[in-house]
């Protein structure tokens, strides 16, 4: 519990330190709304929030999804949302999902459909910021998954601290860091099962990180999340100049002498940014699709069209590429 002199455990005074930053950008009145699984990080950021709000008048409430993939979900989550509530959390809602893998895993699907019921939350509450429990740990984590899958500058940059209404307080807080807050606190959390199910390959990387810290040595993590941070400064910059080159290109054709004398860093982006305005979805198209189109500018040599998500085939004519539809069968 918190001291008796007054004096918050360190760990709560961290935590709250990083809410009370991010709500710093909010006035009286306005609606901070959690998303809160019953975990320590979530959890102990649903409190802080709640503190925190409470001095700076703002409402604050929580957003419980339920994916409906483990035995008892229903029940867990209806438990976390009264838990809320008796931290003078308000309102809680406790949305329940589907999750349906259509071929990118089912992580991703969850992902998906939790990012989709927070928003439809906080568009019918009027919610002004969204708070998310990542802490180091998980920056680290998703760092480490950039390298296990060969990802480019973006995805080894790891999560934004901000992104429109969305807000990570804790990125700079180790995971333990939350767990003592919640001791501290006598707060409940809930320890989910998935998290040491191998079969995800955000736990297999969480063990292989936690292997390595032992190998290497302590700071492992602070040095991923630290890298991430520098290189999300490098990619915000080329995606700015990716935006600017991309933008007056249009929907194609596509100039070839416009594209050949871009950067590669700059071009490669770019082409992903064409692609998705042609229709291909967007978390589809890979280092594999942007290379093969890529080689229609740099390696020409008469090659056949590339096949993208979407149904869509890229093709140089002459001096131009454009992406189109296959032509209908007869």
């Amino acid at each position: 519990m918190t001291r008796a002199w007054g004096r918050p455990h360190p760990a709560v005074a961290a935590v709250r330190s990083a809410v009370r930053t991010v709500l710093a950008e909010c006035d009286p009145g306005d609606l901070v709304l959690v998303a809160c699984s019953g975990g320590a990080d979530s959890t102990a950021l649903a409190d802080a929030a709640r503190f925190e709000g409470e001095r700076a008048g703002l409402r604050v409430g929580a957003v419980v999804v339920d994916h409906g993939l483990g035995d008892g979900s229903a029940a867990v989550a209806t438990r976390v949302g009264e838990r809320l509530r008796a931290l003078a959390l308000e309102p809680v809602l406790v949305a329940r999902v589907e999750v349906v893998d259509t071929g990118d895993g089912l992580e991703s699907a969850a992902r998906h459909v939790r990012y989709a019921a927070l928003d439809e939350a906080a568009d019918r509450d009027g919610a002004r910021l969204v708070l998310l429990g990542h802490t180091r740990d998980d920056q680290a984590e998703q760092v480490l998954l950039g390298l296990v899958r060969g990802s480019g500058a973006r995805s080894l940059a790891g999560m934004p601290a901000a992104r429109g209404r969305y807000r990570r307080p804790l990125l700079d807080l180790a995971r333990e860091q939350t767990r003592a807050a919640c001791r501290a606190e006598g707060l409940e959390v809930w320890e989910d099962p998935m998290n040491e199910d191998p079969t995800f390959a955000r736990v297999r990387v969480r063990r292989a990180l936690a292997d390595l810290e032992t190998d290497l040595g302590p700071g492992l993590s602070t040095a991923l999340a630290r890298s991430a941070a520098l290189l999300r400064v490098d990619a915000d910059h080329l995606d700015a100049e990716a935006d600017a080159a991309a933008a007056p290109l249009g929907a194609g054709p596509w100039p070839v002498a416009a594209l050949v004398v871009l950067p590669p860093a700059v071009r490669t982006r770019v082409w992903r940014r064409l692609l998705v305005a042609a229709g291909a979805p967007a978390g589809r198209v890979s280092a594999r699709h942007v290379d093969a189109c890529d080689r229609l500018v740099t390696q020409w040599r008469g090659q056949g069209p590339v096949h993208v998500p979407g149904d869509l085939r890229v093709a140089r004519r002459g001096g131009r590429v454009s992406a189109t539809p296959p032509p209908p069968v007869e």
